[in-house]
């Protein structure tokens, strides 16, 4: 397909005036980024922290800043849970199970508690009956193992049938290095992950589910008269910190997803196979400042907001209106964002008809000629066909403007 390549020479005023000036086909004039009076230092490599593997993320773009080992497979000890959490909070909010629903304790659950990752438990009594909001509490603040199986066996029906939710909701959000065999991170053969599905995994529970999310956050729960605190040190370090998990077993090592909030930006840092409570505390708080600090996140596009308008044949309307469907936002190194470059892939030949969401081409966002972010351009509008005279017309029109036959009349 011959394809139109439009340069959109301004990132910087993208967010004001871009969506005219490109529909009229008259690229905006660059608005600098304010730059400190003297250069600033060359940014310098990420920390050496201690972990077997580990990821730094921006939250905002999903973007890896930073990694060691990303996608070697480890055992995720009760980083698990986050995954546990993540399936209860889709099926609560799909109207399958009930934050309000009683969860009965079986035995399975009850002997859970005291098995596996480190002995994790919410102390739970055999065959009382939970209110499944406080299995959550219990599950995120306690790391309880009796809160995972009893919510699982609710959910599904079983820990085994759990476990299929599990990793079919890891396919969905494109974790590929990932297999869950339990709902709780004890450790079984077969049940593994990486740092960077972790990550992806940790975005997408604060995104999808930010009010379940926020439970990560709070240092201590109390149930059947016994206070545990949350084992995420950093919630006492930093107050930008609230979250998500921690882990351990010995063999995967001590293992710590966090995430912290400055401003508009957020950072994500996994950190796998550490070697102390405090290593890995140390080492996640290092990465996010780090990231904090050496990074920054522009808004560059709106979403549903025209970035072009080329002409569409054999339609009611003679034009197309083009954007994205969501803000488009990008993170790069400080310093960087003046390297940034857009181009607009559009079809040279654009017959009607087109519905409201469809995609027609791509926005692609490069740096130093290397791809930062392929954005769908979609149809801001539906487009429909024009009428018998009208598409005769056009296709009489294309014969002009094109040197192959166009499509027959519609």
């Amino acid at each position: 397909m011959n394809l139109i390549r439009r340069t959109l020479s301004s990132l910087a005023v993208a967010a004001l005036v871009v969506g005219t000036a490109v529909a009229q086909q008259t690229p905006p004039k660059p608005v600098p980024v304010p730059r400190p009076v003297t250069p600033e230092a060359p940014v310098p490599p990420p920390p050496d922290v201690d972990g077997k593997s580990w990821v730094l993320m921006d939250y905002a773009t999903g973007q890896v800043l930073a990694s060691k080992e990303p996608d070697l497979r480890v055992e995720p000890a009760s980083i698990t849970k986050i995954m546990t959490d993540y399936v209860v909070s889709a099926e609560v909010a799909n109207g399958k199970v009930h934050m309000t629903d009683p969860v009965n304790i079986s035995e399975n659950a009850w002997r859970g508690g005291g098995a596996g990752t480190d002995g994790s438990t919410s102390f739970l009594k055999l065959n009382s009956q939970v209110p499944l909001k406080d299995l959550l509490y219990g599950l995120i603040i306690q790391s309880g193992n009796d809160a995972a199986i009893a919510l699982a066996e609710h959910t599904a029906g079983s820990e085994q049938a759990f476990t299929g939710l599990m990793n079919g909701y890891a396919k969905q959000l494109g974790m590929t290095n990932s297999n869950f065999a339990n709902a709780s991170g004890y450790p079984i053969a077969n049940h593994y992950s990486t740092a960077r599905d972790i990550a992806i995994l940790s975005r997408a529970l604060i995104h999808d589910f930010p009010e379940d999310y926020a439970i990560s956050a709070i240092k201590d729960f109390e149930w059947n008269g016994i206070k545990q605190h949350n084992r995420n040190l950093l919630l006492w370090r930093d107050p930008t910190v609230d979250g998500i998990k921690t882990g351990h077993t010995a063999a995967a090592g001590f293992c710590l997803a966090a995430s912290a909030k400055q401003g508009d930006s957020r950072m994500i840092a996994i950190v796998m196979g550490s070697t102390s409570e405090k290593t890995r505390a140390d080492a996640a708080m290092a990465l996010m400042s780090y990231g904090f600090r050496f990074y920054e996140t522009h808004k560059l596009y709106d979403g549903d907001k025209p970035l072009a308008t080329p002409k569409l044949w054999k339609g009611q309307s003679n034009q197309l209106p083009l954007g994205v469907a969501d803000n488009v936002l990008v993170t790069v190194k400080r310093g960087d964002y003046d390297k940034l470059k857009a181009t607009l892939d559009i079809p040279a030949t654009l017959v009607a008809p087109f519905t409201k969401g469809q995609q027609v081409g791509t926005l692609r966002l490069t740096l130093d000629g290397q791809p930062v972010q392929n954005v769908p351009l979609i149809a801001l509008a539906d487009a429909p066909q024009a009428g018998f005279f009208g598409r005769l017309w056009d296709s009489i029109m294309l014969w002009f403007h094109s040197d192959k036959k166009p499509d027959e009349t519609k």
